[in-house]
This record gives C-alpha cells, structure tokens and sequence, in this order.
C-alpha cells in the first residue's frame, strides 16, 4: 500500500505517464511542438527579406498570403497549425492528472485550429503589399474579417494555455517554469493588443514579432521539457 502511494505521488510530481504503452508516440509528438516554430519563424522571415514590396517594420507576416507567391505562407500557416495540433496531442499523452492536464493540451490545439484557419482565411492586402497595391489599409474583405477572428481567439487561447502552464508548474514546486509561462502569456497578449490597436505602426509590428518568438520558444521548450519526462529510462 505505501509502495503504490508513492508511485502515484511520483506521477504526480513528475507530470510522467506511468505505463504508457508508447512513449515514443508521446515523444514524436512533441517534437512537433520543438520544430513547429522555428520552422514558421524562418519560412516567414526568408519571405519577408525577398518578397518584392514587403518591408518588415510596416507589414504583419500575414500579409504574405497575398500575390502570386501567396501560397507559401498559407501553406506555412496551414502545415505550421497542423504541427500544434500534434503537438497538443502530445501534451495530453504527456500530461497525467493535475493542474492543466486537460485544458493546456486543448488551448494548444484551439491555437492550431486556429493557425489553419488564418491559412484558409487570408488576410486582406494593403499597405502597398503585394507590389502595386495602394497605400492605406485598404478595403476589409470577409475572408479579411475571418482571418482576425479566428487569429484573436487562437491567440487568446494560447495566452491562456501560458497561464495554465504557469499554475501547472507553481503546483509542482517549479518556480522558474511557473514564472517563465506566465511572463510569455502576458508579453503576447499586450504585443497583440498593441498589433491590433496599431494600425500598422512600426513599434506594433516589431513587438509582435518579438512577442510571437517568444511564445514559440516557450512551446518549443516546454515540449523538450516533457519530452524527457516521458523518454523510457527517465527516474
């Protein structure tokens, strides 16, 4: 009896999934959740430098799925959406019981959702991008206004998913990642507040950039973090 309270407290603390059937299904999972990012950060960025017309510090990333080359950053997005989802799925196997073991996989996988989404729902050109088209924020079109709405509620959601890690890792003890989710939660959510209200402003952008990086970092690092929980032969 005292032996199997311990082995569950040990679960518990860990975040481990004892007995799982597959670990290496777990841990191929997350590492979608190591590449997703980077992956979405370089293709957008490689676009952003050679797509004639684009310019950085005045035009949100995705805008790119405008002109002929459009296509790139939708399927970017779209395959980008697809790897988080993947990663959710790895979050729930690698989650057992506990704070967050439930909704932080599913916020993750609403913020998947909704990444295919903003792919399938292009954002309306302006801004002089693509090439040839007048400046000014130009006219909102419905597949413009969907792109948004399901861009804000992913984003709501991931920021969501920051906090309920935050809480996770408070329960465990883990000072570091508890404080680390929760800085990353809120420096999004304000960054993309500040995009929305910024109508374009260069500190706007720029700051969301520099906060979508940083949540795609805390993602990648929180899926190598329990990839070595759930790795056969971790104690």
């Amino acid at each position: 009896m005292t032996q199997q309270t311990t082995g569950t407290g040990d679960r518990r603390a860990t975040g481990r999934r004892i007995g799982d059937p597959a670990p290496g299904v777990t841990t191929s999972l997350l590492a979608f959740g190591v590449i997703a990012g980077p992956v979405y950060v370089v293709v957008s960025v490689v676009q952003a430098l050679t797509r004639e017309g684009f310019d950085l510090t005045r035009h949100a990333w995705s805008m790119l799925a405008n002109g002929d080359l459009g296509w790139i950053q939708i399927a970017n997005l779209v395959l980008t959406g697809l790897a988080t989802v993947a990663c959710a799925a790895g979050l729930r196997r690698a989650l057992t019981g506990g704070t967050g073991a439930t909704w932080l996989p599913r916020l993750v996988a609403a913020y998947g959702v909704s990444l295919i989404g903003a792919g399938i729902f292009p954002a309306d050109p302006g801004l002089g991008f693509p090439a040839g088209t007048p400046e000014g924020p130009g006219p909102v079109s419905w597949h413009g206004t969907l792109h948004f709405v399901v861009g804000a509620v992913g984003f709501v959601c991931v920021t969501v998913a920051c906090l309920v890690a935050g809480s996770r890792f408070a329960a465990e003890g883990r000072g570091g990642w508890a404080l680390y989710s929760r800085i990353t939660g809120v420096i999004f959510l304000v960054t993309f507040l500040g995009i929305a209200a910024g109508g374009g402003a260069t500190w706007s952008i720029m700051t969301f950039i520099t906060g979508l990086v940083g949540l795609w970092a805390w993602l990648a690092a929180l899926s190598i973090h329990l990839r070595g929980r759930v790795s056969p032969g971790h104690a």
